[in-house]
């Protein structure tokens, strides 16, 4: 547990905060948020779409029944752990072509898919993408597969919310007050 907790710290040491900052102003600024994830990278992204509810921003996730067409003034949040992925590449083609922006968090520095992002996120974390063959500066996670990033990006979501709350000026009764009472 240690190992892990201390692999979290060094990745949180290597995050751009301006980054982050830059991140929050994007969703404030944003009519409606859309997000997107693959596998355990898109459960992060849930995580962080209940959050934004919580906060109350018109939220959604791609591939919900209820999921609102995107378009001008709309913003795209993308997790793109190793950069490339053939879904984003195409989801994210498809919101830049109906006029919404696109925001992506993502491990790499560059990848077909970021080319089309107006914004990256960068969480320097081993990913699925990285876990085998030749190692980078980072080295080698304790932890399997993509966990590493996919925890930095709970990590780094929960602090934006924290951001935006300060932003909003929203009081954490409200919040509370957003939370289902269907459990």
């Amino acid at each position: 547990m240690r190992g892990a907790l201390a692999e979290l710290g060094a990745v949180a040491d290597l995050i751009d905060a301006v980054a982050v900052e830059a991140a929050c102003a994007r969703i404030l600024g944003a009519r409606r948020v859309m997000l997107y994830g693959c596998g355990r990278e898109g459960l992060m992204m849930r995580a962080f779409a209940m959050r934004l509810y919580h906060l109350g921003v018109a939220v959604s996730m791609q591939g919900d029944l209820a999921a609102p067409p995107l378009g001008v003034g709309d913003l795209f949040f993308v997790a793109c752990g190793p950069g490339e992925l053939s879904t984003v590449t195409a989801l994210a083609g498809v919101a830049r072509a109906a006029g919404a922006g696109v925001l992506m968090v993502t491990a790499e520095g560059s990848g077909a898919s970021l080319a089309l992002a107006d914004q990256v996120l960068v969480i320097p974390a081993q990913t699925m993408a990285s876990d085998l063959g030749a190692r980078d500066v980072r080295g080698k996670s304790v932890l399997p597969m993509g966990s590493l990033f996919e925890g930095a990006m709970f990590l780094v979501f929960e602090i934006m919310v924290l951001r935006l709350r300060d932003m909003k000026g929203e009081p954490a009764e409200a919040m509370r007050a957003r939370h289902t009472n269907m459990e």
